[in-house]
């Protein structure tokens, strides 16, 4: 995960804590929110972990049953070592494969957060993610006009949180930060949209982000 893309995704972390009087924060109480975030992402990755590990050995659990209840190796001698049996791909183990695909997902999630715990430490991530909360800070109003201006038939406080969110910080970046390319800053905001909100927003946050790079940028 490179240091910007962490840092975008620590800000929308922090973004999703701020409340509508975001003008009351100041740069040390985005610091206390990273850190407390750092702290609750850790914990949610390592129950994530556990869960997975639990869930991995009752799938091989699973198995063994099933090897030892097959036919062939009941057959056996009990002092015989199974033998490997086909498997039928019954429903219980199309069931069985699904939670683990499920189980390996979010072991997967629970890496990337802690890789992200890993670089909140880092000043280049840290000082970015606090310079895109302090342009918003600043910004607030500026922000949340452009996306009013261009969310056509929304009204803003409607918005998907999240989605409002993902916008914002793309907006600090293109308008007020601007030390990206253009490219970047919106594929880097589509992948936050696919990641965290619905399957129609990576669509809706580039039509708008279009219109803001074509204006105001």
């Amino acid at each position: 995960m490179q240091a910007r893309r962490a840092s975008r995704e620590l800000a929308l972390i922090l973004f999703s804590q701020f409340d509508k009087n975001i003008e009351k924060y100041k740069n040390e109480d985005f610091c206390s929110i990273i850190l407390k975030s750092v702290r609750t992402l850790i914990s949610s990755s390592s129950e994530e972990i556990a869960l997975c590990t639990s869930q991995l050995q009752e799938m091989k659990d699973k198995i063994i049953e099933y090897e030892n209840n097959h036919e062939d190796n009941l057959s056996r001698p009990i002092e015989a070592e199974n033998i490997p049996v086909p498997v039928v791909l019954s429903s219980d183990i199309e069931a069985n494969i699904d939670t683990m695909m499920s189980t390996l997902d979010k072991t997967l999630s629970a890496l990337d957060i802690a890789e992200l715990c890993t670089l909140s430490n880092k000043d280049e991530v840290k000082d970015y993610t606090i310079q895109i909360c302090d342009s918003f800070h600043q910004n607030k109003e500026k922000i949340d006009s452009m996306i009013k201006e261009f969310a056509f038939g929304w009204d803003i406080d409607r918005l998907f949180k999240i989605d409002k969110d993902v916008l914002r910080i793309a907006i600090v970046e293109l308008v007020f930060i601007k030390d990206a390319p253009h490219k970047v800053i919106i594929d880097e905001a589509l992948e936050l949209a696919k990641k965290y909100s619905t399957d129609d927003s990576p669509s809706f946050i580039n039509g708008i982000l279009a219109r803001v790079v074509e204006k105001y940028v």
